[in-house]
């Protein structure tokens, strides 16, 4: 099959504004939201209008170009200042995702590496953040071709979340190994667990399959257990916000839940992500910081209450799947397999990305 024609673009930059998809309107609307103000980008970031680890990488980027553009400084040294203030807050605003804070000190490092003057300096900040975009969908074609070689035709791979272009610049990391299979010709099915509190399975990666005419089923998060002991299960494919050096994995809350039960059934259980959501400065997951999310988002639906009031809320956004529950994990590097403290180490050092 050829490549697909169409492939959501979450994250643009169009006439020197800040384009997202607005994610909290889908699946009822594919809304466009566009910002003209830095902390916009960084409120879209941190109520998840833009969600996923690429995704909020690029937007951050986008956003502090978008927000040098409107500095005022008579020197190098005061326009540094300005942008490392602008950098903590979006470091702030969401604390899992490496790729957000792996952005933020790319951009800062154009700063203090290009020559000239401001001027200068805000135009090469552009073309870095443009540059981002392009490898981030580089990037994923990539990690999708490598992943695909894993699946063959008639498979149903269970996801957990979305991984999907939604969750990138476009494509996506679990979803373009899925797409990358169906451009193969291979025939593939999918079952989108719901992924509470947000749904972000049931309401984006159903409908992302769905425009591409890709055969998905949701299901209940509660359900995948039964579905795996009956052999409806051929692998499990799951994204990350960021993975230790040893192999441990965040992803979205439920992700370990998914891992222990795959283990279990004998379930090859793979993780998607691009090279740069691997922090080789954690040897654990036991570093990774665990955000945690406002209780309205597990109280209520949609804005409708489906909870007694006043009763205690935990909602943590992601948990740690450990290193030995992985079968492998699939960046644009290549595909890499247990021992994954080694073999992370191996391949860290940069290489070029071939087309």
């Amino acid at each position: 099959m050829a490549q697909m024609e169409k492939v959501l673009q979450t994250v643009a930059w169009k006439g020197g504004r800040v384009r997202l998809i607005d994610q909290t309107a889908l699946p009822e609307r594919l809304a466009y939201v566009e910002y003209s103000d830095w902390r916009e980008v960084a409120q879209a970031i941190r109520t998840m209008v833009v969600r996923g680890a690429p995704a909020i990488g690029c937007s951050a980027a986008l956003g502090m170009a978008l927000g040098a553009r409107g500095i005022i400084a008579e020197n190098k040294a005061a326009f540094q200042k300005r942008m490392a203030q602008m950098a903590e807050t979006f470091r702030a605003a969401r604390p899992t995702a490496v790729n957000l804070f792996w952005a933020v000190d790319r951009m800062m490092a154009v700063i203090e590496t290009t020559s000239g003057n401001v001027v200068d300096i805000k135009e090469a900040l552009i073309t870095e953040a443009l540059q981002m975009l392009g490898e981030d969908l580089q990037t994923n074609r990539q990690l999708g071709q490598n992943g695909a070689a894993l699946l063959k035709s008639g498979d149903t791979v269970l996801t957990h979340c979305n991984a999907g272009a939604l969750a990138c610049v476009s494509y996506g990391t679990a979803l373009g190994v899925i797409r990358s299979a169906v451009e193969d010709g291979k025939q593939i099915k999918v079952l989108a667990d719901e992924t509470r509190p947000r749904l972000q399975g049931m309401k984006l990666t159903a409908w992302e399959l769905q425009q591409d005419g890709i055969p998905v089923t949701i299901i209940a998060d509660n359900m995948a257990a039964v579905q795996m002991r009956d052999g409806n299960v051929d692998c499990v494919i799951v994204g990350a916000d960021r993975i230790a050096a040893n192999g441990d994995t965040a992803n979205k809350i439920g992700t370990y839940s998914v891992a222990v039960v795959a283990h279990f059934h004998k379930v090859p259980f793979y993780v998607a992500a691009p090279f740069s959501t691997v922090d080789m400065s954690l040897p654990t997951g036991d570093r990774i910081p665990i955000e945690e999310r406002e209780s309205l988002e597990m109280t209520h639906i949609d804005g409708v209450p489906i909870a007694p009031r006043g009763v205690p809320v935990l909602n943590p956004a992601f948990d740690v799947t450990p290193a030995e529950l992985i079968t492998a994990i699939i960046t644009e590097r290549g595909i890499i397999h247990p021992p994954f403290a080694e073999n992370l180490e191996r391949i860290a050092l940069p290489v070029a990305i071939t087309a």
